[in-house]
């Protein structure tokens, strides 16, 4: 592409940080730019962020990568963002309390009462996600229940893609890939479900406009080309999820393949032309306008490792290189990696994490690969639902996200799955999604899917199941994995329900122990 060329941005607003990359139409990256966010846990099991932080992230990003080449090559903008996460705000747009991000677990009492209310099969089947606690409206429940001022004083409740294009355009609007992970959306129909609204007692009204992915929103206004360094009136494409993003950045728009995003969650998602539901998988709005995406989640993918790195020391690349010489199966320590609940196929607020097999050879390196061949055996029973719900096999996985960096990840996958794993030319897929769908809706390709086509590459290299592993890890997936936590889950349930009631060992106020019977 010559210099004069035109150029997209796509702008990822993830859960660690706002990225922004200036792409050209072969999918290169010219310029780029990150800033982190904060995440704040102001009690165990809540996570939350500061929205305003959001915006000053993605207007530095892009200002830096403004500063980098020339606005009359910008085409247009569009967003991929992280989801379920979403701010009150009041009429002029300013929060009236932190974001509640989508890990965020404070809601997961009410599901009952929400399942009683709307019908679980009913949220199901408008939704196309069975009712959890990522979901944005428990969380919006919650809210209601237990802080009534805030709830009362709310105009808007925003995803975080909302929260930016309103930032950017000045529109209070978001896509249908944006709106359908807060389980307020009906898939069916692509608009707001009044009825679950008017469960947890917002008004249509309170919710921003909708649009397909690729439509044009709006412009840059003045104030926001001052902040962000874009020019005045540069189209502002609609945008999409993180993971939907993600699916097109891995050109994931027929069947036959998954994409599989190893980032702070792991989600895998396959393409479908209809729309369906199964508790196997989540059905989510594609970045083709029409189509669907059938999802799997694990809410704990790189959250998990980097839970370890920080309660047991070293980086991820340290940790690889100590546990590559292990044998398959962690010397018999084997791993379910709940760290975060469970979602698909359980659906189960209160999974909690679960380690067996401990013996005194083992170690530290131990724990770590158990970690990694969990998320690989949990990828497996993810895959094989999919498969058994729709009748159609995956051939492969179009790896991305941080954990796909790793080697030794990678081909644990292949060798688990038994499918080949090949990595995305570019480890920012949701960004060069979110480009795609700005170079399709600025007018730059025809539609969604030739954009890309031309502007996705995969790596050379493939990570090919090897045949001896796959026979071991197969063996310890039917005969111990797969039902491990069915055989465990009242247990844990019953763990769950007594945790909020033991008491402390320290009761006094001097913090002695207490030894009184």
């Amino acid at each position: 592409m010559s210099g004069s060329s035109p150029l997209v941005i796509g702008l990822d607003c993830s859960t660690t940080a706002c990225k922004a990359i200036a792409w050209d139409l072969t999918g290169a990256a010219v310029a780029q730019a990150r800033r982190s966010l904060a995440l704040l846990t102001p009690r165990p099991g809540w996570h939350e962020q500061r929205a305003d932080d959001w915006w000053t992230a993605a207007a530095e990003a892009l200002r830096e990568v403004a500063g980098q080449v020339s606005a009359s090559r910008l085409a247009a903008l569009s967003i991929a963002h992280q989801r379920e996460t979403f701010v009150p705000v009041d009429a002029g747009g300013r929060p009236v309390r932190n974001a509640i991000v989508w890990m965020d677990a404070r809601a997961a009492g009410l599901l009952p009462q929400l399942a009683a209310a709307i019908g679980a099969e009913r949220f199901h089947q408008i939704t196309g996600k069975p009712l959890s606690g990522n979901l944005s409206v428990a969380k919006i429940a919650w809210l209601r229940e237990h802080e009534a001022e805030t709830f009362g004083h709310t105009h808007s409740f925003l995803d975080a893609h909302a929260f930016l294009i309103q930032r950017l355009t000045g529109r209070r609007c978001t896509g249908w890939g944006s709106a359908d992970p807060m389980g307020l959306f009906d898939m069916a129909q692509r608009g707001w479900a009044d009825e679950i609204l008017a469960a947890v007692g917002v008004r249509p009204a309170q919710m921003p406009e909708l649009r397909p992915p690729a439509a044009i929103i709006g412009g840059v206004t003045r104030e926001a080309s001052a902040a962000c360094g874009l020019p005045s009136g540069l189209p502002v494409v609609c945008g999409l999820g993180d993971g939907q993003a993600a699916g097109l950045g891995a050109n994931i728009t027929g069947r036959g393949r998954a994409y599989l995003n190893l980032g702070t969650a792991v989600v895998a998602g396959t393409h479908a032309e209809s729309y369906r539901v199964d508790r196997a998988f989540r059905a989510t709005c594609s970045g083709i306008p029409g189509a669907f995406l059938l999802e799997t989640v694990l809410l704990g993918g790189t959250y998990t490792t980097n839970w370890f790195c920080e309660r047991f020391g070293g980086t991820a690349e340290e940790l690889d290189a100590a546990v590559a010489g292990l044998p398959a199966g962690s010397e018999g320590l084997l791993l379910v990696p709940y760290w975060n609940s469970a979602m698909n196929p359980y659906w189960d607020a209160a999974a909690s994490g679960i380690v067996v097999g401990w013996r005194g050879a083992h170690d530290r390196r131990h724990l770590y690969r158990a970690i990694l061949e969990g998320i690989a055996f949990e990828q497996r029973l993810h895959t094989e639902g999919v498969e058994a719900a729709t009748g159609e096999q995956i051939a492969g996985f179009t790896a991305m996200g941080g954990g796909s960096r790793s080697a030794l990840w990678c081909q644990l996958i292949a060798d688990v799955t038994g499918k080949v794993v090949q990595r995305c030319a570019t480890p920012d897929a949701s960004a060069l999604g979110a480009g795609i769908l700005a170079a399709a809706g600025s007018g730059l390709y025809p539609n969604v899917a030739a954009a890309a086509a031309a502007m996705t590459r995969l790596e050379p290299s493939v990570f090919t199941p090897h045949a001896e592993r796959h026979a071991a890890y197969s063996l310890l997936y039917e005969d111990v994995y797969r039902r491990l936590f069915p055989e465990l889950q009242p247990a844990l349930q019953r763990l769950a329900d007594l945790r909020t009631n033991l008491p402390p060992t320290v009761s006094n106020q001097s913090g002695e122990l207490d030894t009184n019977p």
